[in-house]
């Protein structure tokens, strides 16, 4: 009974290694007959790991078959990182062949660095041989700029640029390059004397952009830097006077509100015066009779004396009349 359960133990174990290696034989032989032999205990040991074994088979096909050697472990340790494997393999293949220097770990560290984005690595490699073209300031529209003499321009440019694999991990992505080529062209226009300049030389804004080095510390190498198209917008110089001459008129305007109604305080603080004065005036001459009364009382003013002053006073009026007759007839 004992020898029974033995020899079936040993007809299960053999079953499984059996089936084990039926499952893997055929990777096994593939890898072996394409030059890019993996060992069947790899293999096996990659199915524990959960990693598609034929995936890794795969790829090192690919990559023999292409001239380049690329170890199991290598490819197995990518995809356990969370990369993927065959971008990696066909970025290589792809640089080797455009005669790009590109190492496996720089090509896996660009395949992390663009993880959960719109890029891949093979995508970059693409661009490095086959230059892509950005517009600015993209999205169809144009940059706005004035030139010295207030004349406003319009522009849109076209850069062509490739990728730098040395500087992609790390490097500023093409917005960077977007606003800095904006930016640069801003400041042209903006230093040039004249917006006639502009049209007439185009080209003088690609030169001093190009010299400004916008791909520093970016993914990209900027080619050339294409002014497409250039159009005279508004005279920014006449709007800014313009308004800045309606300003001062209404600061004039405030001013001499300011001294309207200081002239008018003034003219009724006079009238004041004016009336306080003719108050004393009048004061003043009620105080004649008084002193006239006075005068009698006290013998200083005789009944003579006060028929004199009374003729004089009457004719005083009479003068005054005449002579407001002669300066008014009608």
């Amino acid at each position: 009974m004992p020898e029974l359960i033995l020899i079936g133990l040993i007809l299960v174990v053999v079953l499984v290694v059996f089936l084990i290696l039926a499952k893997f034989i055929g990777l096994w032989i593939r890898a072996r007959v394409s030059n890019a032999p993996i060992g069947l205990l790899n293999l096996i040991a990659m199915w524990i790991r959960k990693v598609p074994a034929s995936l890794i088979v795969d790829s090192r096909i690919t990559a023999a078959k292409a001239g380049l050697d690329f170890t199991a472990d290598q490819i197995e340790a990518h995809y356990l990182a969370g990369g993927h494997v065959a971008d990696v393999v066909l970025a290589m293949i792809a640089a080797d062949k455009a005669g790009i220097p590109l190492s496996f770990d720089r090509a896996c560290a660009i395949d992390l660095a663009v993880k959960g984005t719109s890029k891949t690595v093979l995508s970059a490699v693409r661009t490095s041989i086959n230059p892509a073209v950005i517009d600015c300031p993209g999205g169809g529209g144009k940059i706005d700029a004035v030139a010295r003499d207030g004349i406003q321009l319009r522009a849109r440019a076209r850069v062509t640029v490739r990728t730098n694999l040395d500087r992609f991990v790390g490097g500023a992505t093409e917005e960077t390059i977007i606003a800095r080529v904006n930016e640069g062209i801003v400041t042209s226009i903006g230093s040039s004397a004249s917006h006639k300049d502009v049209l007439e030389n185009p080209d003088h804004i690609s030169k001093r952009v190009l010299e400004r080095g916008l791909d520093a510390n970016t993914q990209f190498e900027i080619l050339s830097i294409d002014i497409a198209d250039v159009d005279v917008g508004e005279n920014i110089g006449a709007i800014l006077q313009a308004s800045q001459a309606e300003a001062d008129k209404q600061v004039a305007q405030a001013r001499a509100e300011v001294r309207r109604a200081a002239a008018v305080a003034t003219e009724q603080e006079m009238s004041a015066r004016t009336q306080e004065m003719r108050a004393k005036l009048v004061e003043a001459e009620s105080q004649i009779p008084m002193a006239i009364a006075d005068a009698f009382r006290n013998g200083n003013l005789g009944v003579m004396d006060y028929a004199k002053y009374r003729n004089v006073l009457a004719d005083t009026d009479m003068r005054t009349n005449i002579a407001k007759e002669v300066k008014d007839p009608e």
